[in-house]
């Protein structure tokens, strides 16, 4: 009797999942190339399941998003010489997540350093994401994460968290702009599963992204009246100009003469009256990297003159943000436009 009663029990879990499969193949149509997972017909009700679209993986500006952000990890791990070749794997278990917030914030966590048990890498995953989201959170950023996505490996919101810490701790690396994905949403709603396709934004332009600025008058210039912006630029140029020369040098393009912070480094020597040694600085960069450097040595000598420290970034100099050059600009206008 009871291998009867075990036989028809499978018989009706066998008729449940066939039902459950014929109602997939109903569910509204997913984008080519996306499959439903045999996992998803064994959802609990009302439960869902996220994924990448797969189309989305060989989106180039994604690849290149996953891979400078990538890159950006294994420099800033390097000393502890972690290495991190595939963000889902790597990352899942709170190890790399932990290590690259330590560097960052100059905070230790109170974790386990390896955890082997699920339980255990989640509870460190939980430490860890308390500790970024009470930093980022103030300054308005978006959870797009939790333990469970993450440890799910679900590379959205891995790359969601890395590009969110790179920003608000002002990493020296240029994300590509204006970068989207598909992903697909999986539910189970009275038995059925339903999908839906979704358009995530992971960036958008660099100044949206690393500059979080208050609007100032530069912003309204910009917006509302470009005539009085040319006669702020022209105003500019003359005052480098009026020390430049004194080297040979002539600035006519602000946001791209600039950029490398070549003249930046000079002008400041000129106005402090000093000279600055050549193996501070790259006389000709090449890389993006060694622009920033320059660029962020011209700042550091600025605060060394006494001036607040540049609200733009080295980068957004770099990225020829005219904003950001502008309000360098301005800045040493304001404190030395009365120097010889």
């Amino acid at each position: 009797m009871s291998g009867l009663l075990c036989g028809t029990k499978r018989k009706k879990q066998v008729s449940d999942l066939h039902e459950e499969g014929k109602n997939a193949i109903n569910a509204p149509l997913l984008p080519s190339g996306t499959e439903i997972h045999p996992e998803d017909a064994l959802l609990e009700e009302n439960a869902e399941r996220i994924m990448l679209d797969p189309s989305s993986h060989d989106n180039p500006k994604f690849k290149d998003l996953v891979k400078t952000l990538t890159e950006w990890i294994n420099s800033e791990l390097e000393e502890e010489r972690i290495i991190v070749k595939d963000l889902e794997e790597d990352c899942y278990d709170g190890q790399v997540l932990q290590k690259l917030f330590e560097k960052l914030s100059g905070r230790k966590l109170n974790v386990a350093e390896v955890t082997q048990s699920e339980i255990g890498q989640k509870q460190k995953l939980q430490t860890v994401l308390e500790a970024v989201n009470s930093v980022l959170r103030p300054h308005g950023w978006t959870v797009e994460w939790s333990v469970e996505s993450i440890h799910s490996k679900y590379l959205v919101s891995i790359v969601y968290l890395l590009v969110a810490l790179a920003m608000h701790f002002q990493a020296a690396i240029r994300l590509p702009e204006h970068v989207s994905v598909q992903v697909v949403v999986v539910k189970k709603l009275e038995g059925i599963l339903q999908t839906a396709v979704l358009t995530k934004e992971l960036t958008t332009t660099t100044e949206m992204m690393m500059g979080r600025f208050e609007r100032d008058a530069f912003d309204t210039l910009l917006d509302h009246a470009p005539d009085k912006l040319n006669v702020v630029k022209s105003s500019l140029i003359t005052f480098v100009n009026k020390h430049l020369n004194k080297l040979n040098l002539e600035v006519t393009e602000l946001e791209s003469q600039f950029a490398d912070g070549v003249y930046l480094i000079l002008l400041m020597g000129l106005l402090e009256d000093y000279f600055v040694p050549l193996y501070n600085f790259f006389l000709t960069p090449e890389s993006f990297e060694q622009k920033v450097h320059n660029v962020a040595f011209a700042f550091e000598l600025m605060q060394d003159g006494g001036l607040m420290k540049p609200k733009a970034r080295p980068e957004d100099v770099v990225n020829l943000n005219l904003k950001a050059t502008l309000r360098v600009l301005y800045n040493l206008f304001t404190n030395y436009k009365n120097s010889e």
